[in-house]
């Protein structure tokens, strides 16, 4: 069990496997999981010789849970503090979802000059809200009916989350309980304070200039049938607000791809780390 402690006392759980000698990988999971969501990722860059971190986000997994801070300027700085602890450089950064919204903060006030490569997955940038200058995104009463299943009843919100989450609900699906529960057990060891606060850094945020900020390659991911960040809003328009990014599109995958469809997400990310 590896933690720190940030500057406002908040315990950070991470995991940290690898030689120290090797270029590090750090993955950013999404919400309301943790470190644990990046098993077959973590396993597979392992033993093709890379140094692997995952962390658990504050109010997350087995990080402390505190009733304040639950924001993503918070979010990154704790990531900067962890990156710093631990000196990691030419680091490849990898984010789903809420992570990929993550990253994108840490390099927006932090910069670049720790990170080599960069990977968006499912990621929530540049802006998941519907406004009148963002017509793809998804409508306000969308997320505050998120924050009313987690608020009232989140033990079974949970439960029916991973359905949509992981493509289960579509016709001829083999669904794979095992996932499903584990999901479940990652998401009920989080704090509902801070799940609950999340929900507005994943969805009101605007992440479009922190994009700019990145200098760095990076490879885009997103499957075209993501029931909960449709890539119209997400991936597409990250591919082109990030300079020479690479767009990567996954025909008929869900939103969590990266666990549905690992062997060919790891191999499409091992290419680009190689390149």
């Amino acid at each position: 069990m590896a933690t720190i402690k940030t500057r406002d006392g908040t315990e950070i759980f991470y995991k940290d496997w690898g030689s120290k000698d090797a270029q590090p990988i750090l993955f950013s999971h999404g919400w309301p999981l943790s470190g644990d969501a990046w098993a077959a990722q973590m396993l597979f860059f392992g033993t093709q010789g890379y140094r692997v971190i995952a962390h658990d986000r504050r109010g997350h997994g087995r990080s402390g849970q505190p009733w304040d801070g639950n924001n993503m300027d918070q979010y990154a700085d704790d990531l900067a503090e962890l990156i710093e602890h631990l000196d990691l450089k030419n680091l490849v950064l990898i984010g789903h979802s809420t992570g990929g919204g993550e990253i994108t903060h840490y390099v927006g006030r932090h910069g670049t000059g720790r990170v080599g490569k960069m990977v968006l997955v499912g990621a929530v940038p540049p802006l998941m809200l519907k406004t009148e200058t963002n017509p793809e995104g998804t409508p306000l009463e969308v997320f505050d009916g998120i924050r009313k299943g987690t608020a009232g009843d989140r033990s079974q919100f949970f439960k029916d989350l991973t359905m949509p989450f992981y493509g289960f609900n579509k016709d001829g699906a083999k669904i794979n309980e095992g996932l499903r529960e584990s999901f479940w057990l990652q998401g009920m060891m989080g704090s509902i304070k801070g799940e609950y606060d999340c929900v507005r850094e994943f969805s009101e945020v605007d992440y479009t200039e922190d994009l700019r900020k990145i200098d760095k390659p990076t490879l885009v991911i997103h499957g075209d049938a993501d029931q909960i960040v449709p890539i119209a809003a997400a991936g597409l328009k990250s591919a082109k607000i990030v300079k020479g990014a690479q767009l990567k599109v996954y025909p008929g995958a869900p939103h969590g791809l990266a666990e549905t469809l690992a062997d060919t997400f790891n191999a499409d990310v091992l290419a680009f780390i190689k390149d």
